[in-house]
């Protein structure tokens, strides 16, 4: 079914499998109420310039950075390109990378809300679309996409070995996996990031969350031929007070021959 540039897809193999979904649904959204994530109609379209006087500028001012490197990237592709973004969200990114000349870009989410607003918001976007549904239940073909994108989203899949060998399986020859926004940890760190997770939902009133906020690191990556294209820890950013402390990887398609 589509309508305004908004398909809804289950694609839920069990019905267990969706009252997990709609579980996990309903938590997210009442959280990102309570963190003032959920956005007014008149600033989504405008994300991620935003009033400074709003809670997360701050963040914001990080996300746009990421993003912009990321939109430059992408520009250089001599060719159009198919994209899909990966628990999208309220779809600020995927409206900007639409505007990548000669780009089509598909955002994927299991946030209803924040999909039917960003289908809304969105509207008249050319080139745009939204889906509802988790790319590991075979909700798109094989070898579909030029480029996908995991931004602040791919800390909410359990398996990194099997979100990235999945997303990997979706890429075109020459295709590239990008991820953005996200933590990673070295191995001794893991346990202390949990704790502080769990209590910080804990903290919040949503300590079911935790159960759906997994903290990767760096060991897991290994099993990958990636690309650092952007990293904190490196000395020409390591004393700088407004640097993102999240890497950039990116995974080219080809690196589904080295998985083990």
């Amino acid at each position: 079914m589509q309508t305004d540039g908004f398909f809804i897809t289950h694609n839920l193999n069990t019905p267990k499998k969706k009252g997990e979904f709609d579980l996990f649904e309903g938590s997210y959204f009442q959280l990102r109420c309570k963190e003032k994530r959920i956005y007014s109609n008149s600033e989504l379209a405008h994300l991620p310039e935003i009033s400074p006087s709003h809670p997360h500028f701050k963040e914001w001012q990080l996300r746009k950075k990421s993003a912009n490197k990321l939109l430059r990237w992408l520009a250089k592709k001599t060719t159009s390109l198919d994209i899909l973004e990966v628990g999208c969200g309220n779809g600020w990114l995927a409206k900007l990378l639409a505007g990548i000349q000669g780009s089509r870009v598909t955002a994927c989410d299991i946030n209803r809300s924040e999909l039917q607003q960003a289908a809304t918001v969105f509207a008249e976007i050319q080139g745009l679309h939204f889906m509802y549904g988790d790319i590991r239940n075979g909700l798109f073909d094989k070898n579909s996409f030029d480029c996908i994108v995991f931004a602040a989203s791919i800390q909410y899949f359990p398996s990194l070995q099997e979100i990235i060998s999945t997303a990997l399986s979706l890429l075109k020859t020459n295709g590239e996996l990008h991820i953005l926004d996200t933590p990673f940890y070295k191995q001794t760190d893991i346990e202390a990031a949990k704790k502080r997770t769990t209590d910080y939902y804990n903290s919040m009133g949503f300590p079911e969350m935790a159960l759906h906020y997994f903290h990767h690191g760096w060991q897991a990556m290994e099993k990958f031929d990636y690309q650092l294209l952007y990293n904190p820890a490196a000395l020409q950013h390591f004393f700088s007070t407004t640097k993102n402390p999240f890497p950039w990887l990116c995974i080219k398609q080809a690196a589904v021959a080295k998985l083990v």
